[in-house]
């Protein structure tokens, strides 16, 4: 029997060292070639690796959460083969970027996309033997695990048999989850859950924003009365071709039209350096809750796209991070950000820069409020916009000027397009 050493390969450049965030195999399994041996996640992107030839494992390097040196020696197997190929790198198998972390609370990112699609031969058959590691994207193992679902009894529909995020939801509706914990189990179990991944990456991100950056929030009532009107009759209109309107292209607009006033909140603060970079093109990050954590897909150029493009561009992004299929380009890069929680936004948050950003603008839930119009109180459809500044570069008196122009194009939406 001969043995090959799986080396960690280069997953990015400049990059010296990986953490391992999830071993597919155990000693003693026998694995066929393209098989996911384990994945690993620099600061952009998670990488699985696969095996270079068929064989049984014997070593491991190392636990979840451990960091390894890129070359290092990953996995070892013992082939059946009668020749003993030299010890080589794995190949890597698509790798496909996950989020940076670049400040989770609201918007910084860190993703974790699953690598692309495997070369593994199709299944054919809805069940996995018990020998037979499934294939499936750390996101959706992670889901599974959570769940108690044995992902060897999921039919995978995806390419080679990859079992996908519908997969699992087409089982857990079915029934096809875990048996939940006794009573006296819930009160008297304790679950320890080491930090490892995308949630590491999250954490350090938050700590350093939180730590270097002196936050500056202010918080502004906006009314989206006429805003909401507007959105209303376009979506109405039932145009081929375009995406419905969500409140979030009319504030991406509204920024594009407050930043030419105010350029120096489009920029990156180097602290270390002391250096402002103020950016030409706009680059908004839209924070996104993705089942791994939350990400930042970049929306570029948002002062060249019209309402329905950044529409369009919010959409495939935010499914792309969901899916796992986001790019490290399309997860980097951001200049401002925006935060959005929907319905569940509360009414004012503090949000986090996504750090080395100096600004981010925080969307609260639109509510009925009682408006006072000079002579009566009317129902009006009210939002709060709560966005935080580095206080190191960005003055009071700028923070406000620039939430106002956004009220101002808001509550005015016909300036939007008035150039």
């Amino acid at each position: 029997m001969a043995e090959r050493v799986v080396r960690l390969p280069d997953v990015g450049e400049g990059i010296a060292e990986a953490e391992l965030v999830e071993w597919h195999v155990k000693v003693g399994d026998v694995v066929r070639e393209d098989a996911v041996l384990g994945a690993v996640m620099t600061d952009k992107a998670t990488v699985e690796i696969p095996s270079p030839a068929d064989g049984r494992v014997t070593w491991l390097a190392g636990n979840v959460g451990d960091l390894l040196a890129i070359g290092s020696d990953f996995v070892r197997l013992e082939l059946d083969g009668k020749s003993e190929p030299a010890p080589e790198a794995a190949k890597v198998a698509s790798p496909a970027a996950s989020a940076e972390a670049k400040g989770a609370d609201h918007g910084a990112t860190i993703p974790r996309a699953p690598a692309g699609a495997q070369k593994s031969k199709p299944f054919a058959a809805p069940r996995h033997h018990a020998a037979e590691r499934p294939l499936a994207a750390p996101a959706v193992r992670l889901r599974a695990r959570e769940a108690g679902v044995d992902l060897r009894q999921v039919h995978g529909t995806g390419p080679a048999g990859r079992i996908t995020h519908d997969d699992l939801d087409a089982l857990l509706l079915r029934g096809g989850a875990g048996t939940p914990a006794t009573p006296h189990q819930a009160q008297t179990a304790v679950t320890d859950i080491k930090i490892v991944g995308l949630r590491r990456k999250i954490a350090e991100k938050m700590s350093i924003a939180n730590a270097r950056i002196p936050h500056i929030t202010y918080v502004e009532e906006v009314d989206v009365t006429a805003l909401e009107d507007l959105r209303a009759k376009v979506n109405g209109r039932k145009l081929p071709d375009k995406p419905k309107l969500t409140l979030l292209p009319f504030l991406m607009r509204a920024m594009v039209r407050a930043i030419a006033e105010l350029p120096h909140l489009n920029a990156h603060f180097d602290d270390e350096a002391g250096i402002v970079h103020q950016h030409a093109g706009v680059h908004i990050g839209i924070a996104t809750q993705t089942p791994t954590g939350l990400m930042v897909p970049v929306v570029r150029h948002a002062e060249a796209r019209d309402l329905w493009g950044c529409a369009s561009e919010i959409a495939r992004l935010a499914e792309a991070a969901r899916n796992g299929s986001a790019t490290r380009d399309e997860l980097t890069g951001s200049t401002i950000t925006i935060t959005s929680l929907g319905a569940l936004g509360g009414l004012a948050t503090t949000p986090i820069i996504n750090h080395p950003e100096v600004a981010i603008v925080g969307v609260n839930r639109i509510a009925i409020r009682p408006h006072w119009d000079g002579s009566a109180f009317v129902p009006r459809q009210m939002m709060n916009l709560s966005s935080s500044f580095d206080h190191r570069v960005i003055d009071g008196f700028d923070a406000a000027r620039f939430v106002q122009r956004i009220k101002l194009l808001l509550e005015t939406p016909a300036m939007i397009f008035i150039d």
